[in-house]
């Protein structure tokens, strides 16, 4: 399976937005076929399942969902593939992948209660001016 990644070229331009989007989901199979080696790579394990791996893929595969224009969606496919390319090769450490793939922009604990109003008189202040 690294083989395949390893060597895989840029295409040329997609003609229409339908060539775009099998485009689409042809590196999206190709993300998901490389997820059991990603997995064992970076000894992820403990932190996700695959499953849960494959669903954070899927999300940002997503996130651009609403692009219609076939050369934006060749650029966003090639930096999918550069990153793709990277994470293989192994030139992240794991905590790049962690930290974008599995804790992802929302964290781990999201801290839903109000700030620590502090103590002191001038963070009380400072807590309620509208520069805060």
């Amino acid at each position: 399976m690294a083989h395949m990644v390893r060597n895989m070229r840029v295409p040329p331009n997609s003609a229409s937005l339908a060539e775009a989007k099998n485009r689409t989901l042809e590196f999206f199979r190709m993300c998901c076929r490389s997820i059991p080696e990603i997995m064992d790579i970076y000894n992820l394990y403990d932190v996700v399942s695959p499953s849960q791996l494959r669903s954070a893929v899927a999300a940002e595969v997503r996130k651009n969902s609403n692009v219609t224009n076939p050369k934006v969606i060749d650029m966003l496919l090639f930096k999918g593939m550069e990153e793709l390319k990277n994470v293989v090769d192994h030139s992240k450490q794991r905590h790049h992948i962690v930290g974008k793939y599995v804790v992802g922009n929302q964290g781990l604990v999201q801290d839903l209660e109000a700030k620590d109003q502090g103590s002191s008189n001038f963070l009380k202040n400072f807590y309620s001016s509208n520069y805060f």
